[in-house]
């Protein structure tokens, strides 16, 4: 994980450094929008996790945010990460999550962003008929790109990496192994609507 966010972050300040040096963006640019923003994302989750919980999957994210300028937003959102693992051993994952994004305007239509910030999540598990449920919270980092269309309407592509733990206490008792690390990779594309 620590090696994931160490080279997301330097991607993600190499791509704005370009940026800035390259830039000239106007006043007029229609990244400039600022205020609420609602949006949704669908995409690609692969877990790395221990074992049984290897597994690749759809997931989707509802979000919320609110746009200080062009640089700057706060943003939430829901994630469903769907169903992952074996017959054996699987868990279903959601969770909530609250970020800090900066973004940098590139060209009139296009940005670049990074965001980073905390997730809130609860696993329902089942490990060889052990049933149980677990939450606990998390850090994530990700970066992508944004295109708008207009002042209101855009679209991204990002990804993002939570990292999750599921060291669940109640299966301490049952498995030798109770320590399931598990990270969480979302590459996904998305919609956004600036009011």
């Amino acid at each position: 994980m620590k090696t994931s966010i160490k080279l997301l972050t330097g991607l993600s300040l190499g791509l704005l450094g370009t940026g800035m040096a390259s830039a000239q963006v106007t006043d007029n640019t229609l990244q400039d929008k600022e205020g609420f923003y609602v949006g949704g994302n669908y995409g690609y989750l692969k877990v790395d996790g221990q074992d049984d919980f290897d597994d690749d999957n759809d997931m989707w994210q509802g979000l919320v945010g609110y746009r200080f300028n062009r640089y700057i937003a706060v943003e939430g959102s829901m994630v469903d990460f769907g169903d992952y693992g074996s017959d054996v051993s699987n868990a279903d994952t959601d969770g909530y999550t609250a970020a800090v994004k900066g973004m940098l305007p590139i060209s009139e239509n296009f940005a670049v962003f990074v965001k980073g910030g905390q997730l809130w999540w609860e696993s329902d598990y089942d490990v060889g008929g052990v049933a149980g449920s677990y939450d606990d919270e998390s850090l994530f980092i990700g970066a992508g790109v944004n295109y708008a269309f207009t002042r209101n309407l855009s679209v991204n592509a990002e990804y993002t990496i939570y990292d999750a733990d599921l060291d669940a206490d109640e299966l301490s008792d049952n498995f030798a192994d109770s320590d399931f690390n598990t990270d969480l990779k979302q590459a996904s594309v998305g919609i956004e609507y600036r009011f």
